[in-house]
């Protein structure tokens, strides 16, 4: 192959211990060339509507990005899709680290589980010697151990190692998958589709080189050159680099958008104890990188205080010190270390696990659940003890855990009362720490989103409110606009739409969010640059738009095969409410504004206002008009 990908796609059946390999020609790539785009159509085509996500019958799609391997900084990452057992929608996470590149040296674009093992297994990928092996003994064991113990009995160091550990194992319905213990695929519970299969892990060894993948790796590897110099000059880059994504709490804190106590208010008035400064002075000890990337944002920290915490698990992002902090009203960032520590050795999406013990903690506040229920837990916010108790409760799913570990949506409906007025959520899955009463294009994507709540799906409305800013002037190949950070309407919807197929056609060449404009120095015609040198197709930046918009259509149209519809794209009626306190005390989103914005964007993407369906025109422009006769539009 000499466009980007290896042509291969391995086929494991479980149930019937079997494995083959499928091959694929170009004309297929260029439609669907990885990532999200290739597990999409995978799942969309061969995955019967209504599937139970925890039965034999879902799948698991392990899918490598064009780009991932390449030598260019942030360029990591893999997808891992699956009907979710969180939300019953299209399921999808990305991780980055060291697996995804082993898996393409390995030969291999993606790799397609089903059906059930008998008894806990791994399987084993060194080049083509691939077979399922015993892991019996591995079952019930902690990440660290369970690689040693593979890279042990396979007698190879260098062997990537992708595993679930017991909230996988025990179907927490947001469990993760981890590779080298520090990588995470988090959201939507993969974690938990892996484990209802008894596979423990995935061990991959490569011995090809990315440069037999690709069309002409010359000039790849000359812009890698570049790129790994441009990160110390690049402001965004190198603050990645400098505070890494923790530097995000002081300046989201100041602008009155920090989720605090489940979203009440959006100030936090312990965000010192949590900022960057006092993580780089009081728990850092050492920063890592991903395969090739010279960013450098990974954080490893270590603890020997009031709590201990190895640096085996690396340390928490943004979203987990923000979680675990202000949104459960916990002003000790020890204790935070601690919380991402045993998320991560459970294996535990820090994001829903987080917002599910914040849920839980108002419910206890309301009187919804009291200590009977809690086990004698005292789970109020601030609560630090019992919130690491809650963790350890979920992953084993013991008592009030049992509940909690079916995540905040589910737990609600059996608590009760007023209990999904508090349940932050959409479509199952727990919001990200960004409130969209600050910036309303996150919540545009929180409601509009295949996989429920993410933060991910288009860029954040503060990198356009400036047009002299780096973001924005990044954008510019993009035709965006320079809008404030509130306002909702058609040109809000555009930008909207926009950026989502960006970051949807990042998602499926394998980028990380910290690599391209507008978020950081990766420059929109390089992006275009590396695309062409890897495959030799004749591309305009218009063709990697509908890559992205391709792959956005095949998930929706998953959702409406499923039974998802206008009515589940909408917001916590919270978000509707004024924040309580803070820059943006009064500021709440306005429910018909927002609604017709949501309308605006059917109409741009052309989806039927009611159904949500992508029409039968849209489908052909994208060359995809097979997904409109599954439709039946």
């Amino acid at each position: 192959m000499s466009y980007g990908t290896r042509g291969r796609i391995l086929r494991v059946d479980l149930t019937q211990a079997s494995i083959r390999i499928e091959h694929f020609d170009e004309a297929f790539y260029r439609l669907y060339p990885g990532g999200k785009a290739l597990a999409g159509y995978l799942l969309l085509r061969e995955l019967a509507p209504g599937t139970d996500a925890l039965a034999p019958e879902n799948l698991l799609v392990i899918a490598n990005g064009l780009l991932t391997g390449a030598p260019i900084s942030a360029s990591t990452r893999f997808t891992v899709a699956a009907r979710s057992p969180l939300t019953g929608a299209y399921g999808e996470s990305e991780a980055g680290g060291f697996w995804g590149p082993e898996l393409k040296m390995a030969g291999f674009d993606a790799i397609v589980v089903s059906g059930r093992a008998a008894q806990p297994t791994y399987l084993s990928i060194r080049d083509d010697n691939i077979e399922l092996r015993d892991a019996r003994e591995l079952w019930g064991r902690e990440p660290e151990e369970v690689q040693a113990r593979i890279r042990a009995e396979l007698g190879d160091k260098q062997v990537r190692v992708l595993q679930i550990g017991i909230g996988g194992e025990n179907l927490v319905r947001y469990a993760a998958l981890t590779n080298e213990l520090r990588h995470f695929n988090g959201r939507t519970g993969m974690g938990a589709v892996m484990g209802s299969k008894n596979l423990k892990a995935i061990a991959v060894r490569g011995t090809g080189r990315y440069v037999d993948a690709v069309h002409d790796a010359k000039p790849i590897a000359a812009l890698g050159r570049t790129l790994g110099k441009r990160v110390k000059e690049h402001p965004q880059a190198w603050d990645m680099q400098v505070k890494g994504t923790p530097g995000l709490l002081t300046v989201l804190n100041a602008a009155g958008m920090l989720p605090t106590r489940n979203f009440r208010e959006g100030v936090f008035e312990g965000v010192a104890n949590l900022s960057w400064e006092t993580y780089e002075k009081d728990l850092l000890s050492a920063r890592r990188t991903c395969y090739a990337c010279a960013i450098r944002c990974k954080r490893e920290v270590k603890v020997d205080d009031r709590y201990q915490v190895g640096d085996t698990y690396g340390g928490p992002e943004y979203e987990t010190v923000e979680g675990f902090g202000g949104n459960c009203g916990v002003d000790d960032l020890q204790a935070v270390a601690k919380a991402n520590e045993l998320c991560n050795r459970y294996t535990l999406d820090t994001i829903s696990t987080s917002s599910t013990i914040a849920f839980a903690m108002e419910c206890f506040e309301h009187g919804l659940i009291g200590l009977k229920e809690t086990g004698g837990l005292d789970l109020r916010f601030g609560n630090a003890e019992a919130m690491l108790k809650a963790i350890d409760l979920i992953a084993r799913r013991v008592g009030i855990g049992d509940l909690l570990a079916q995540g905040s949506k589910r737990a609600a409906q059996v608590i009760g009362g007023d209990a999904p007025r508090f349940a932050m959520q959409v479509k199952g899955q727990e919001l990200p720490m960004h409130d969209p009463r600050g910036k309303v294009g996150v919540g545009l994507g929180y409601a509009i989103g295949e996989l429920g709540a993410d933060h991910l799906y288009a860029a954040h409305d503060t990198m356009f409110a400036n047009p002299d800013s780096v973001a924005f002037k990044g954008a510019i190949p993009l035709d965006v606009a320079a809008l404030p950070v509130r306002e909702l309407g058609g040109a809000k919807a555009r930008n909207y739409a926009i950026l989502e197929n960006w970051n949807s056609f990042g998602n499926a060449v394998g980028f990380c969010y910290f690599g391209p404009a507008p978020r950081s120095f990766i420059q929109v015609d390089e992006v275009l640059s590396l695309v062409r040198s890897a495959t030799g197709w004749d591309m305009e930046l218009a063709d990697l738009l509908r890559i992205g918009e391709r792959a956005i259509n095949l998930a929706r149209a998953f959702n409406v095969l499923n039974g998802f519809s206008r009515h589940d794209d909408v917001l916590p009626e919270r978000l509707y409410q004024p924040l309580e306190s803070g820059p943006l005390a009064g500021a709440g989103i306005s429910k018909e504004d927002f609604q017709q914005t949501i309308d605006e964007l059917y109409r741009l993407k052309g989806w039927d206002p009611q159904t949500t369906a992508p029409t039968r025109a849209r489908l052909r422009e994208l060359e995809i008009e097979w997904v409109a006769d599954l439709l039946g539009v």
